[in-house]
């Protein structure tokens, strides 16, 4: 359906939804498209854009029979990853923003970026997105609305969300609440002018107004930053919502390992971008009788059970994973889920095949490649033919490894919850909590060295509370008593034992400390043995780590007890720096800092002094 823009668009709107047929018609006004196009979510729509999209430039569409019905995009090299830096989140108040997010009033923002999208979608199409996070039975749906000038995000939000008529229906019928997500690529087009293969503006601006539920993208086409249901809904909006409504929104993966005695557990685990979570998430467990099923590798909005538990759900409905580092030796369940095809990729490199290639897909490189810049690119060319922040946008329910609980609308019990991060030194393999305060404190100053999932400087070791730091859609020092408060409501018969975790730990020659990848899953059988108070650990200054024979090593060639040792040794000399590190990290957050955390780390201050 679509329509002139200088027609009345509620007449012609395809809803009865006056409130969202009322924004549309404003939006339409504003931003001036040549016309407005409702998204009804349908495989003929999405095969007619997308031979658009290749028409354009925009995607090439893959002819390897290894990727069936699938494309590669290829964006402007300065439009490659999220932008922090012009991130912001407008709360009524500054001080609601806290320090780790960019502020602006919100009436000033609105005006500057209402002048932005003044005329920014002439000359092109004006998709309207109805899609719901989550389950559309759930008790309460999440629903939303991007507007967007851009058909490479309305295909790649039908990956990532259920979109379309079947939602809009439904929101019609509840005449339910929904974010209005308005997004433009910031490149209107003059009559007669040609357009380019990936339209975007330098000038670029991400921005989220927490009370009022409302998102506004503008010039940049790539990822988080167009694909608004991704990081802007689900993690800064939806944990703003989560404050309000106490439960939470965060950055996890969610898997279900079960036992050879058929016990199932579920544990949730956040990591900063790049460091790991889409291989955990779909992790092939090494260990004998052992079996994982994953029910996502990015989002968990965990509610309050009846019986005071923690539930989560997953609210995506696709995996908008790095590529560098997926191949068939290290995550064999992500390629045989893109092997099924259905994918969208961006800036990975081209096979002479008509298929895609990025490092570490393959043990051995092709000979010949076209790399993400469109240049000739082999093993000897001294770059990498992928960009670092290369993405696969693939179905979830392609994953063979999906539990049936994914479909739950109420969730799964969430059993424990790991907070991980990519450091050399210091951090051990895996330590456990000793409560769920403690937990919280190895949440909040978890840190990770930067990796090119953000634009700027990568290696640099960055404090990332919860793997959140990017995401947190209020003031920092709230979230964190929130995390330390929700216990409140919790069951303490059911409250899920945390754990910190670093796969990423070298040895003094350089390499890694632990094998990784598969054998991850003897860290979590460990875990889960310390749930059931099975497994043996050794009491340390910052929390209890496995002795070198707890751990399962049944299988695992040239790995012994003293290498767990020494792969979970705690040097108080590193720690005396981490506790300084930690102590300017909080000295950020002012009064906001709960006393409780303080109290942590004065207490971890006592233990290393003794």
């Amino acid at each position: 359906m679509s329509t002139s823009s200088d027609q009345n668009v509620i007449d012609a709107a395809p809803t009865s939804h006056a409130k969202l047929a009322s924004w549309v018609e404003e939006v339409a006004a504003l931003t001036k498209p040549d016309r407005v196009y409702w998204v009804d979510g349908s495989v003929e729509e999405n095969d007619r854009l997308t031979a658009e999209l290749v028409e354009a430039g925009t995607l090439v569409k893959l002819t390897d029979p290894n990727f069936p019905n699938s494309y590669a995009g290829f964006s402007d090299p300065k439009d490659v990853a999220r932008v922090e830096e012009r991130t912001f989140i407008c709360s009524e108040k500054e001080e609601d923003a806290g320090f780790t997010n960019n502020w602006e009033d919100p009436t000033k923002m609105k005006s500057m970026l209402n002048g932005l999208f003044d005329g920014s979608m002439r000359g092109r199409t004006m998709y309207v997105i109805p899609f719901v996070m989550g389950p559309l039975d759930a008790e309460v749906p999440a629903y939303g609305v991007e507007i967007t000038d851009s058909a490479y995000v309305v295909a790649s939000m039908r990956i990532m969300a259920k979109i379309g008529n079947e939602v809009l229906r439904k929101m019609e019928a509840e005449n339910a609440f929904f974010v209005p997500a308005l997004h433009s690529v910031g490149a209107p087009l003059e009559p007669g002018q040609e357009d380019v293969p990936w339209p975007c503006n330098e000038d670029k601006w991400i921005v989220h107004f927490p009370e009022e539920r409302a998102i506004m993208s503008y010039g940049s086409g790539y990822g988080g930053n167009a694909l608004l249901g991704k990081k802007c809904y689900s993690l800064r909006i939806a944990s703003a919502m989560a404050r309000d409504e106490g439960w939470l929104a965060e950055h996890m993966l969610i898997l279900k390992l079960t036992s050879p005695q058929n016990k199932s557990y579920h544990i949730a685990a956040a990591f900063p971008s790049a460091c790991g979570k889409t291989n955990l998430a779909l992790l092939d467990p090494t260990i004998e009788g052992w079996k994982a099923e994953t029910l996502g590798d990015d989002i968990n909005w965990m509610r309050i059970g009846k019986d005071g538990e923690l539930r989560g759900v997953n609210p995506e409905y696709g995996l908008f994973g790095v590529a560098p580092g997926t191949g068939w030796s290290t995550n064999p369940n992500a390629m045989r889920a893109i092997s099924k095809g259905n994918n969208i990729f961006t800036n990975v490199a081209l096979t002479d095949e008509g298929g895609v290639w990025w490092e570490g897909m393959t043990d051995e490189p092709p000979a010949h490649l076209t790399d993400w810049l469109g240049n000739d690119w082999t093993p000897e060319s001294g770059r990498p033919a992928a960009h670092p922040n290369s993405r696969f946008c693939t179905p979830i329910d392609q994953v063979d490894m999906l539990s049936d609980d994914y479909y739950s609308p109420n969730g799964v019990k969430i059993d424990a919850i790991l907070f991980g991060g990519r450091r050399k030194t210091t951090i051990p393999l895996v330590t456990e909590a000793r409560s769920w305060t403690n937990g919280i404190f190895m949440g909040s100053t978890l840190s990770s060295e930067t990796t090119a999932a953000a634009a700027g400087a990568t290696g640099v070791i960055r404090r990332d509370p919860m793997a959140m730091l990017p995401f947190i859609g209020y003031n920092a020092g709230d979230y964190l008593n929130h995390w330390d408060k929700i216990s409140d409501k919790l069951n303490p018969e059911q409250m899920p034992k945390i754990f910190l975790v670093n796969w990423f730990r070298r040895t003094a020659d350089g390499g890694f400390a632990w094998p990784g990848f598969g054998d991850n899953s003897r860290v979590l059988k460990w875990a889960i043995e310390r749930i059931e108070g099975t497994a043996d650990a050794r009491e340390t200054i910052i929390g209890n780590v496995p002795t070198g024979e707890s751990m399962d090593l049944t299988g695992l060639e040239g790995f012994t007890p003293a290498d767990v040792e020494a792969a979970v040794a705690v040097n108080k000399d590193e720690w005396a720096v981490e506790v300084e590190g930690i102590e300017e990290w909080y000295a950020k957050f002012g009064d906001a800092l709960p006393s409780s955390l303080r109290a942590e780390l004065d207490g971890l201050k006592a233990r290393l002094s003794a």
